[in-house]
């Protein structure tokens, strides 16, 4: 027998190869990297922010002051409120053309359920939130269950809202003089010696209610998920149309509450406004760092993007610039924020 021969052991383990190695790597570096770009985009919307505030500050002596600061934020709140909203459905990859004369038929829903019907203050404004949700949950439905996209869905609610507001109202503004206190709600002051509107608190409230329905519950879980695939969403057990409803009834909710401070702020629910408060949300909203085609946002940067609208509108205000021109300047703001988010998507 001849002896036999051994290799030499190295440990018995076979070495990664390169390839596997350098996938893992990138999966592993992915979540990093995407919380990195998501973080710079909300850098940037806010520094863009002071530099706009800075800029006013310069040109006007009245427009960092105090008064025109809070001015600012209840000028925000409502638009703000409709953003939050919003920012769920853009995030699943859909939009809302609706919530501007949504805002305003629930406007004058307060006005039926307080002026014309009488009810009790907690009622009345109970209901209008209400019907807000049930705005949102036509518009699921017809999305979800008819298949009607959402452009073409959204765009029919808005349309149909505009029409009832003015049928219900009689093409008239419907006035709170009988129940003062619903003008509280936007107006009330509740910091001694300064006006801070206590529509400004709700706004606020709203905004960590939103933050914590996106970042911490399954709400929040499937509408990423479902922006960012709904083909396996839908494969992986979610009933996808049922969330999706969910998710455009709760943006409902945002609209009726948005449609209460409105009409408490100018105490009337006027039936020929509303048009174009749409376009303010959706721009706050991708402002901020929320993307069109869905799969990605946040809360915080629809803020910042609201904020962002408020202080421009009323930055050019103050320093006497036309409203045709201030109209021209909030459109080359959408029109910009659009393109960069078609940058965003091509770089990732």
């Amino acid at each position: 027998m001849s002896p036999t021969t051994t290799k030499p052991d190295s440990g018995n383990q076979a070495a990664p190869t390169p390839s596997t190695s350098a996938y893992t790597a990138i999966d592993a570096g992915r979540p990093r990297m995407a919380w990195l770009r998501g973080s710079l985009q909300q850098l940037l919307a806010f520094a863009s922010l002071i530099v706009i505030v800075a800029v006013f500050s310069f040109l006007s002596p009245h427009f960092f002051t105090t008064n025109n600061l809070v001015s600012i934020l209840t000028a925000a709140t409502v638009t703000g409120i409709l953003a939050l909203g919003t920012t769920f459905v853009i995030i699943t990859g859909g939009i809302d053309l609706s919530i501007g004369t949504g805002m305003v038929l629930c406007g004058v829903m307060a006005g039926v359920f307080l002026t014309y019907l009488g009810w009790p203050l907690w009622a009345g404004v109970t209901a209008t939130i209400l019907f807000g949700a049930l705005i949102g949950l036509v518009n699921g439905v017809n999305i979800s269950v008819f298949g009607i996209p959402p452009f073409i869905a959204t765009l029919g609610m808005m349309l149909i809202a505009a029409g009832l507001s003015l049928v219900i109202s009689g093409t008239k503004p419907i006035y709170f003089t009988e129940t003062p206190d619903f003008q509280s709600i936007m107006n009330l002051s509740i910091i001694p010696g300064m006006r801070f509107p206590l529509g400004v608190a709700i706004f606020i409230v709203m905004i960590i209610v939103a933050a914590v329905l996106l970042s911490r519950t399954i709400l929040g879980r499937y509408t990423f998920s479902i922006g960012s695939n709904e083909a396996a969403t839908a494969l992986s057990g979610v009933n996808v149309r049922r969330w999706k409803i969910i998710i455009y009834t709760v943006s409902g909710l945002f609209v009726g509450l948005a449609g209460v401070l409105s009409a408490s702020r100018l105490s009337s629910a006027q039936p020929t406004g509303g048009m174009g408060l749409e376009l303010e949300a959706i721009a706050a909203v991708v402002i901020g760092g929320t993307s069109l085609q869905g799969g990605k946002g946040s809360i915080v940067g629809t803020v910042i993007g609201a904020l962002i609208m408020a202080v421009l509108t009323n930055g050019l205000r103050i320093i006497s610039v036309p409203q045709e021109w201030q109209s021209v300047a909030v459109g080359i703001v959408i029109l910009v924020a659009v393109y960069l988010d078609m940058l965003r998507r091509r770089r990732a």
